[in-house]
């Protein structure tokens, strides 16, 4: 792992194809990990998983889907299914792809705050990751998170 390892996260919100890719370009993300459970959008068909992985394909980032381990709307709430192990082994899936690159992990909401993506901030943060969450307007700024 890097010395200072780091791990980004970015909502995709309404952004064109062009204003998100500019956002994971500046940061130079090399690896989208999608953490929406339900991978698609019907006001934003850009986000649609097949759509976004090819796009992303085109420009030399590679896409990886880790909702089925992480995504959100859990029965009983997202933070008590931060206890179970398939969160855990998303949560070592993910650690695995960001060791070798720049990771940035993506869902819906334009701020990590109103998303379960909070969560996964909080417990990478717990096992050593610095963590940026890319903001629409291209500022970045780091987890400011639950007590470790």
């Amino acid at each position: 792992m890097p010395a200072s390892p780091r791990i980004f996260t970015i909502g995709h919100s309404n952004h064109d194809h062009a204003t998100f890719l500019r956002l994971l370009l500046t940061n130079q993300v090399e690896c989208l990990v999608d953490v929406r459970r339900f991978p698609g959008s019907r006001k934003h068909p850009q986000f649609n998983k097949e759509e976004l992985a090819a796009f992303l394909s085109q420009h030399g980032i590679d896409y990886r889907w880790l909702g089925e381990a992480l995504g959100g709307s859990r029965t009983g709430g997202y933070e008590q299914f931060t206890r179970s192990e398939e969160f855990q082994s998303g949560i070592q899936e993910l650690e695995g792809l960001a060791r070798c690159r720049t990771v940035a992990v993506m869902c819906a909401e334009a701020d990590y705050r109103g998303c379960h993506r909070r969560f996964i901030a909080d417990t990478l943060c717990r096992r050593g990751w610095n963590i940026f969450h890319i903001q629409s307007s291209g500022k970045v700024i780091p987890h400011q998170g639950a007590l470790l």
